[in-house]
């Protein structure tokens, strides 16, 4: 098998379809002329669609992280209170980046595994601020987990309705549902490789009419990210550094195809294939990270049993074309992970359900040939309405 050939099931990049990337071949354009401002301005006007949002949305040329870098400096200045809601690896990182930059951060973490609680984040709150902003993680990738952002977002609006609400939203935008305007988010971050079925270098920025205000007076220092430049540059149809062009032609293609499914079966269509994952699983003997009542629809992490170890166990997968993602941080070596979203249909879970069930035969463990097959193709139907 060719090794770029294989069931790659991490949580980002994805795969992409074949439409997607044979339009990345596409012969170059000049990215200052009315080529260029027509395709940007048509991909900016479908992802609002997605997004749900009237607010601006910004096209920066950078993996995730840059995306989250920017709606850092583009809003807060040095010294601004502001609490972190974490729940994991990139809620760290969002806290990170933020303290890096000199705002003056309250980390409020929860157990890898589990949500945040409302009634924490309110506590929180009322024990601090004025706070000028909040981070929140909408899927957290590294435990699986997605939070209730419009639970959250609730708290913040009741006791710290000046703060603005910053969301990364890059593991989870576009594959299950998601009210920028209705929940009254202020900064929302997306990245291309996760979703919307492209490959990695874009991130979109959605910017509320009171993000703005903030931006007009933030004093942290900013060049590349600063997203009232890439405002400017944007109604001009422009980018105000060279983007990243083969992958706007994807983005273009990949938001024809979303278009064509509905967003409503998007988000249908990932709870059908987070629903066969976690279910075949478990009919394994894995025991699942996330807390069930917020497991992700997009990514799955199970513990990997004390007598299992995992590098056997990963060379296994790879050898029968399965590519899954380890743990990090503090769960390297503990977990694996299966990435389910963006261009992932319940065939292909089915197809790594039964990589698994052969990898965990050859290496003698008890397994019935067939049972992750079952439960997971049981478990898609019955979350589609197709049987009991």
């Amino acid at each position: 098998m060719n090794r770029f050939e294989a069931n790659l099931r991490i949580p980002g990049p994805t795969s992409i379809p074949d439409a997607v990337r044979e339009a990345g071949a596409h012969q170059m354009v000049n990215h200052r002329g009315p080529e260029f401002a027509v395709l940007q301005n048509s991909i900016i006007a479908r992802l609002k669609t997605f997004y749900r949002t009237e607010n601006d949305v910004l096209i920066v040329t950078a993996a995730g992280t840059g995306g989250l870098e920017s709606a850092i400096v583009s809003f807060l200045s040095p010294g601004d209170r502001v609490l972190a809601v974490t729940i994991g690896a990139f809620g760290d990182r969002f806290a990170k980046i933020a303290t890096v930059y000199g705002a003056d951060v309250t980390k409020l973490a929860f157990e890898w595994g589990k949500a945040a609680e409302p009634a924490r984040v309110r506590e929180a709150l009322q024990a601090g601020g004025p706070w000028k902003a909040v981070l929140m993680t909408q899927n957290e990738t590294s435990t699986a987990v997605t939070n209730p952002i419009h639970e959250l977002a609730k708290v913040v609006k009741d006791v710290a309705p000046d703060a603005l609400i910053v969301v990364d939203a890059i593991s989870g935008l576009g594959a299950v549902p998601f009210e920028t305007d209705d929940w009254k988010l202020d900064v929302v971050v997306s990245g291309s490789q996760k979703a919307w079925m492209v490959a990695p270098g874009l991130s979109f920025v959605s910017v509320s009419p009171r993000a703005w205000e903030a931006a007009a007076v933030a004093k942290m220092p900013k060049f590349y990210f600063d997203l009232a430049a890439h405002k400017t540059s944007a109604e001009a149809g422009q980018t105000p550094w060279t983007p990243a062009v083969a992958v706007m032609f994807q983005l273009d293609v990949a938001l024809d195809l979303m278009e064509q499914e509905g967003l409503e079966d998007i988000c249908k269509r990932h709870a059908a294939v987070g629903a066969a994952v976690r279910a075949g699983l478990t009919s394994l003997g894995f025991k699942l990270l996330a807390d069930p009542a917020y497991a992700s629809n997009t990514v799955t992490g199970a513990w990997i049993p004390e007598d299992l170890d995992w590098k056997t166990f990963n060379g296994k997968l790879r050898k029968l074309g399965l590519i899954v993602a380890g743990g990090q941080g503090a769960l390297k070596g503990k977990i694996f992970r299966i990435g389910h979203l963006g261009h992932v249909t319940v065939p292909d879970i089915l197809n790594a359900m039964a990589v698994l069930e052969q990898a965990l035969i050859e290496l003698g463990r008890p397994v019935t040939p067939g049972v992750a097959v079952q439960a997971a193709q049981v478990a898609a139907l019955k979350s589609l309405g197709l049987a009991k």
